[in-house]
Parts: C-alpha cells; sequence; structure tokens
C-alpha cells in the first residue's frame, strides 16, 4: 500500500533546480526506476510547457527553476510527482490553495477520474467537496463523526455546518489590526505612499521578461484585490513594489516613513528557521532591536561589493549647517538623522563625513536626491526604516503581554502563543503568527499574497472585519472571488500575453470613496483620496483638534530623538528648513 503526501508548499534545499530535475532527484522517484522521459510526461499532462516551447498561455515550463513558480503551479508540480508514485492513498491538504479557477476545475476533474486511489482531503472549498468526495469525516468535540455522502447531503442533515463554508463568524470572533502609527506632514489618507512606475522585471536565468509596463499607487486609503491567472506575474509585481525584488527598469518608491506589512504567497517562509521558538519568542527576536529583521534583509536593503566600493569614492558634496549651504569634497561616513525639507520638499538627510585628522567629521544635511543620485539609496532607505522603528519602541514596548495581545487580536489564543513551539501548530495558526508578526511595526499598508489560504471560514470572516475597520490601506492577491469582492471596489487585474509576459490593467471607481469616507472613516482627518488609477476625489474635511495627538507624537519623538542620540543612532526631525 503506497501513500503519498501531496504539498504545496515543496521549496526548500532543492528549490534552485529545475521543475523537471526536482521531480526526477526526488528519492522515491529515483527508488521507483522511473526515466526522466517518464518524468517530461507527467509533467505535460498537469500543463508544464516543453523546454524549448514559449510560455504563453501555458504560464510554467519544464525547465523553469523551481523557485520562479506561483503557489499554483508547485501545486501542479507537486501533483505530476505524486501521479509518477502510483499512489494508492493520495493526501491532499487544501489542494486548491494558490489556484485560479480554471486550474481548480483541473484538479477536481483529476480526482474524479483517478481509479483504484483513495483520496483523503482536507480543504474548505464547498465545490471541490461536493464534486468529488463520498464520504466525510466530521471533527466534532474531539469525536469523529463518519458521513457517506455528497457536502450537500451533510449540510442537509446537519445544517449547522453549513457555517463551514460561509463567510461570516458564528461565535463573534474578530480581528483586530493596530492603528497605523502617525506620519509626519501625511495628513490625508488618500496621499500616495507607494508607487511604481514602467517597472520591468525577469528573473536570473530566464531570458523573458516576466512583467513589464507595471504602473501602480497605494495609499493608506486603498482596497486593492490583485487578479489574474497562476503564474500571470501577481506575486512577482508585489514584491517588486515591496522590495523584495528589485527592478530591471522602472522606478519603485515609498514614502520614507511609511511601514509595510507584507505576507508572503508562502506564507510559512517566514518562520521556517524558527519552528522550534514559540510565537512570542519569534516577534521578540525578529524585532528586538527595534527595526524588522526581515525587512532589512531585502535584496533592495543590503548592499553589493561593487555598491559600497563607491561609496568610498571622494566627491564634491553641497550640504547645508548652521551657516547655510556649504560645498566639501570628501567621503560620508554615515547617516545620522532625517527632517522635512521646506524648500525644495522632500527630506534632508544629516551626513556624518570622514575625519581626515581622526576626530568626529564634519556634519550637515543633503537632500534625499543627492545621496540617492551617488549611490546612498539604500542606506537612505535603512535609516528611514531605522528612525521609524525607533520612535514605535516607545509607543509600545516589545514585552512578553504586548506580544500576547497582539497573537490574540489576529485569533491564537495565549497559550498556543507562549507555550507551543510553531512546528506543533496547525497550518492555520501558523498563518495566524505570521500575520501577527507582520502588523507588529503598526503599518502604514498592508499586502496580504493569498491570505485566505489555510484559514477557516469563520477567520477569514474575522478577518475580512479586520481588513474593513483598518486606518492603513490594504493590497490582497487571491482567488477567492467572494473575498475580494466583498472587500475591495479597485482591482489590478495581472494577465499574460502572447509572448508569456505579466501585464497589468487597472480598474477602479473613485465614486466609492466618498462613501468610504463617510462609513469608515469618520473622525478622521482627510482632504482627498486616490484610487490605484491616481484618480483624486476631493473630500470635506471634518475638523477635529490636532493638539492633543501632535502633543503625543511630540512626546514619543522627542524621547526617540534623546535615546537615539545617546546610542549614536539616526534621529528625525520635524522641523523644515528655514
Amino acid at each position: 500500500m503506497r501513500t503519498v503526501s501531496v504539498d504545496a508548499d515543496i521549496l526548500g534545499e532543492l528549490s534552485h533546480l529545475t521543475c523537471l530535475e526536482y521531480i526526477f532527484q526526488d528519492e522515491r522517484i529515483q527508488a521507483a526506476g522511473i526515466s526522466r522521459d517518464a518524468v517530461q510526461q507527467s509533467m505535460s499532462a498537469v500543463g508544464f510547457a516543453g523546454a524549448d516551447e514559449l510560455a504563453g498561455g501555458k504560464a510554467a515550463r519544464i525547465m523553469d527553476a523551481v523557485s520562479t513558480l506561483s503557489g499554483g503551479w508547485r501545486m501542479k508540480l507537486a501533483l505530476a510527482r505524486a501521479m509518477l508514485q502510483k499512489a494508492d492513498i493520495l493526501l491532499m491538504d487544501d489542494p486548491t490553495n494558490h489556484l485560479d479557477v480554471m486550474n481548480v476545475a483541473w484538479v477536481e476533474n483529476y480526482i474524479m477520474n483517478l481509479k483504484d486511489v483513495t483520496c483523503l482531503i482536507v480543504s474548505s472549498n464547498p465545490g471541490l467537496l461536493n464534486k468529488c468526495v463520498t464520504r466525510i469525516v466530521h471533527f466534532d468535540g474531539l469525536k469523529l463523526r463518519n458521513f457517506k455522502g455528497s457536502l450537500d447531503a451533510f449540510v442537509a442533515e446537519y445544517p449547522e455546518c453549513k457555517s463551514y463554508f460561509e463567510l461570516k463568524s458564528t461565535k463573534g470572533l474578530e480581528f483586530a489590526f493596530p492603528d497605523p502609527s502617525f506620519i509626519e506632514g501625511v495628513n490625508s489618507r488618500g496621499k500616495v505612499l507607494m508607487k511604481m512606475d514602467n517597472v520591468d522585471f525577469g528573473y536570473p536565468g530566464n531570458p523573458n521578461l516576466t512583467v513589464t509596463n507595471m504602473t501602480v499607487r497605494v495609499s493608506m486609503a486603498s482596497r486593492v484585490a490583485c487578479l489574474g491567472p497562476n503564474g500571470a506575474g501577481k506575486s512577482t509585481m508585489i514584491k517588486l513594489l515591496t522590495g523584495e525584488l528589485e527592478p530591471k527598469t522602472g522606478t519603485v518608491w515609498k514614502h520614507p516613513n511609511c511601514k509595510i506589512a507584507y505576507v508572503a504567497q508562502h506564507a510559512f517562509h517566514h518562520i521556517e528557521q524558527h519552528l522550534r521558538q514559540t510565537p512570542c519568542e519569534y516577534i521578540l527576536w525578529r524585532y528586538e532591536f527595534g527595526t524588522d529583521k526581515e525587512a532589512l534583509n531585502k535584496v533592495t536593503m543590503v548592499l553589493t561589493e561593487k555598491e559600497e566600493a563607491k561609496l568610498l569614492e571622494e566627491r564634491m558634496w553641497e550640504y547645508t549647517n548652521d551657516d547655510g549651504l556649504q560645498r566639501m569634497k570628501g567621503v560620508i561616513e554615515k547617516l545620522t538623522g532625517i527632517r522635512k525639507s521646506g524648500k525644495r520638499g522632500g527630506y534632508q538627510y544629516e551626513v556624518r563625513f570622514k575625519s581626515k585628522s581622526g576626530g568626529d567629521g564634519v556634519k550637515g544635511f543633503i537632500p534625499e536626491d543627492d545621496l540617492t543620485k551617488h549611490g546612498w539609496e539604500k542606506h537612505v532607505k535603512l535609516t528611514a526604516e531605522k528612525i521609524a522603528a525607533e520612535e514605535g519602541r516607545y509607543k509600545r514596548p516589545l514585552t512578553q503581554s504586548n506580544v500576547e495581545k497582539l497573537y490574540a487580536d489576529v485569533g491564537l489564543e495565549r497559550e498556543y502563543a507562549s507555550h507551543y513551539q510553531m512546528n506543533a501548530l496547525s497550518s492555520g495558526q501558523k498563518v495566524k503568527v505570521v500575520l501577527a508578526a507582520a502588523m507588529w511595526d503598526q503599518p502604514h499598508v498592508v499586502i496580504l499574497d493569498e491570505p485566505t489560504n489555510y484559514l477557516d471560514r469563520e477567520s477569514l470572516a474575522a478577518l475580512a472585519v479586520a481588513i474593513t475597520n483598518f486606518k492603513g490601506g490594504v493590497v490582497i492577491i487571491t482567488h477567492n472571488d467572494q473575498f475580494s469582492k466583498h472587500l475591495c471596489p479597485e482591482t489590478w487585474i495581472v494577465e499574460k500575453g502572447d509572448d508569456g509576459i505579466g501585464r497589468l490593467e487597472l480598474k477602479g471607481d473613485a465614486d466609492w470613496m466618498e462613501a468610504a469616507l463617510r462609513e469608515k472613516t469618520a473622525g478622521v482627518q482627510m482632504d482627498e483620496m486616490v484610487d490605484a488609477l491616481g484618480n483624486v476625489t476631493k473630500v470635506q474635511k471634518k475638523k477635529k483638534s490636532k493638539k492633543e495627538m501632535s502633543r503625543k507624537e511630540r512626546k514619543a519623538r522627542d524621547l526617540a530623538k534623546k535615546k537615539a542620540e545617546e546610542n549614536g543612532e539616526p534621529w528625525s526631525s520635524s522641523e523644515d528648513e528655514a
């Protein structure tokens, strides 16, 4: 009796291999004496294109690297591997996760046509269960209830179980996201905080572009659903927006004080190196120095040797200090602070030049544009991240009790948060760990790549409540049509052309924003809102006292500055240049 598990989370030590080699080097495939030709035939059966074919409508080829595959194509790769092992029993854990509508139909058809194979399926997809299963095992009060028949027949006999497949909470479960931290000078939730312009990108080793001409805008008022078939480039586009990937051409910009919570499509990769820690220990480790250790490891934050060498080149700099505009030929040692620029707009960064005499170097302020033009872009981003994190430490200390509260706000009980290692948690609980950890920094924009995977319907309903009430921006990649329509009036549609390159179509209705202001943002000062297309809707400000908020923010900022100066860390100033 041969039992085979089908799991889409296939990344690991072999993820650098091509799809063909990934399957062919599997020990079980080798032991069974399966030929390379048989592997290719199995992959072709699930939709992979040949080595010499253009992807076109087929979004993946047998010689593509596993690391370049979307979640849906990883599932199909896992199915191709399982098919070769001629299983008597297939264990399928949420086989429709990551899949678009067409590929869900393909999986359903595949299961229905299996002969002499028993499938044990864990799923919350009612369509799949109704079409493909003949028995249902129901977990009820720590007991198993065995029912013979379809899902419809099961629900007819036990109507209370219908709630498992509805986007609503039956137990009053609600998730809550922390309010975004204050950004100096940003008084409108509609102000653009992130944007991409004319971005092209292709993965190393792939001669073709993956996506082209990507242009988007994101604000704290955004509610965007990113849609499209598997492999079209949705996750690639989001990784470019968040700095996980660096574009070949085009520009990506983020407000220097904007904090982003990003939960990747394969959410477990965030925690795969920490499975022997408890959820609380993971957050305490990740933010122990104030900054998010994951954010600092992005390719757009780590300097190459060539970039480091460029920073050591002596050049002429213009800077300002108490004596006005100065000029100096030298080498910048480090960035030590940030302030808004009154004359030129944008931000200026305080720098310290290397001293030729061995003492403290000259200090002054240089505009952000001048620094990025000469290779300091990554240091600018890093300094902004550290400053934003340092201020946050004084508003919410990193303590066990605060971390437990954060987990409770996303439905993970204190017992699991503090007393269970993460390798003992269910997939749904691990998703809650990743979600909570991303939210610790009080982000201004939340980006969720396939957030509905592994969460039951009650948790999905609670997540929908959190997204609806959240005062920051939200971008969601999902194939869950019910979830996206319920939450998002704007859409980014990514589809591949005949050349196999992903392109973007933006759709949005500016009229929704006025209703959003009235219904969801009462009491929040706002003068305009901007949708994905860049349409601006002017709205009437509701006046409220800024003094209390300003006093609190000023106090927190002063504490942060004092602590930063004591530790020699960067600090920020809200004073405009005179």
